[in-house]
């Protein structure tokens, strides 16, 4: 049913191939373009995109729990309790 086709890149130019396992892959999806750009174009891409929100902030915080030290991934705020993982999960049980 479907057969390699040989398409250009967008951004680099170059040619690629559009294999008949991806277009199979793209109609189950129900997508309706074929890739305007090669591989190594959309890996690039994916990266500067997901590259912009930079390094997760991580917070040192003592657990209101057990007293062990441990790192979340927000600023706690004063007036709220801060869990680590084991008593977060013992929390969410209640």
């Amino acid at each position: 049913m479907y057969a390699d086709k040989t398409l250009t890149c967008r951004e680099c130019q170059r040619e690629f191939v559009f294999t008949a396992g991806e277009q199979a892959f793209y109609a189950e999806k129900g997508f309706e373009n074929e890739p305007a750009r090669c591989p190594s174009c959309r890996t690039a891409r994916k990266q500067r995109q997901h590259g912009s929100r930079g390094e997760r902030q991580m917070y040192n915080v003592i657990c209101s729990e057990c007293g062990m030290e441990t790192e979340v991934p927000f600023n706690p705020s004063p007036d709220r309790p801060v869990y680590c993982r084991d008593c977060y999960q013992k929390q969410k049980s209640f």
